[in-house]
């Protein structure tokens, strides 16, 4: 997403049981490029970008725009969660204008396996349904990721359909804060 509407970027950091979610600062540059170049965390998004690559675009200050929040513990960035519009042109839809707000996140393997995504996600999403009240959530992430499917449950995402994206069959859910 370029634009969440009407809300004022980036709002002051969000904080947890044992988490921080803000906006990115130079001290993450690191972080980002092992993020995206792990092969761990690249086996669902298409792979890992090579590390050169990554040292040479990754600005001084990564992350820097509406929707990014890093997601910070102790002190240092183990993963981000982005609210972005889906792409029109992309399949899976809730709304007739589409461009609804996606959830995304990725966090390096060792934060793997202590419930910091379901934590941070479930942050990001309080804090959207109040600045956005009413609007829907949709997440898509692939079948095969178990992980991001037990998440997707977690967080109270419901199914909405599932179709072939990128060569792998795609799960695609909404949330809503309106029951």
């Amino acid at each position: 997403m370029t634009e969440l509407g009407p809300v004022a970027w980036p709002p002051a950091p969000i904080r947890t049981e044992r988490l921080v979610l803000r906006a990115s600062e130079a001290r993450d540059r690191a972080a980002f490029i092992e993020l995206f170049a792990s092969p761990e965390v690249g086996t669902y998004t298409g792979g890992p970008r090579p590390r050169d690559d990554l040292e040479r675009a990754v600005p001084e200050v990564p992350g820097r725009r509406p929707g990014l929040f890093v997601i910070d513990l102790d002190g240092a960035m183990i993963g981000m969660i982005t609210l972005d519009r889906r792409d029109a042109e992309r399949p899976g839809h809730v709304l007739a204008e589409a461009e609804e707000a996606e959830l995304g996140y990725l966090f390096l393997p060792e934060a793997w396996g202590f419930g910091y995504a379901a934590e941070a996600c479930s942050a990001a999403l309080a804090w959207f349904a109040g600045a956005l009240p009413g609007e829907p959530v949709v997440l898509c992430t692939r079948t095969a990721n178990d992980r991001s499917m037990r998440l997707a449950a977690k967080l109270g995402f419901t199914e909405v359909e599932r179709f072939e994206e990128y060569g792998a069959e795609a799960w695609f859910g909404v949330w809503s804060s309106v029951t």
